[in-house]
């Protein structure tokens, strides 16, 4: 008798910093439209997180990085009540890259800028200000979505 394994989503998200700012991108006629988040995405089948990792980048702003120059510091593991489904996320630092940052999808985004880490807009992703607190905090794994108010 055969039985199906849970499956969970996976996705990478790159914290890009320059000096004390950090690269955010307006979502656009996609899930949280209209509120900032990071450069992200979901992992293909077959494809590591760096290769995500590079891929991701490339595609949304057209910066080159080195697989040596991703530095993943935090993984979460996240429940989205939105969807009912289970993600293992995985944030990067990246501190050097060639290339400058250009909208490459502008379909799905608005807006690209830096903004100080300290003084985030308002208009963000709840889960993507949380993230970036708890990665520029040190914190290697945490959970989220998993209690009320979350």
């Amino acid at each position: 008798m055969s039985q199906d394994r849970f499956s969970v989503y996976a996705s990478v998200h790159f914290l890009f910093i320059k000096g004390n700012e950090v690269l955010l991108l307006l979502r656009k006629n996609i899930t949280s439209d209209g509120l900032y988040g990071l450069v992200a995405g979901h992992l293909d089948e077959g494809e590591t997180v760096t290769d995500a990792f590079v891929r991701e980048a490339k595609e949304e702003t057209g910066v080159d990085i080195k697989s040596e120059d991703i530095k993943i510091s935090t993984v979460c593991h996240s429940y989205s009540r939105h969807n009912n489904r289970e993600f293992i996320q995985f944030y990067a630092v990246c501190k050097k890259w060639s290339g400058e940052f250009i909208n490459k999808e502008p379909e799905k985004c608005g807006d690209i800028k830096f903004f100080p880490v300290d003084n985030l807009p308002e208009n963000i992703v709840p889960y993507i200000k949380d993230a970036i607190k708890k990665v520029l905090d040190g914190v290697n794994y945490y959970e989220y979505g998993w209690k009320d108010g979350e």
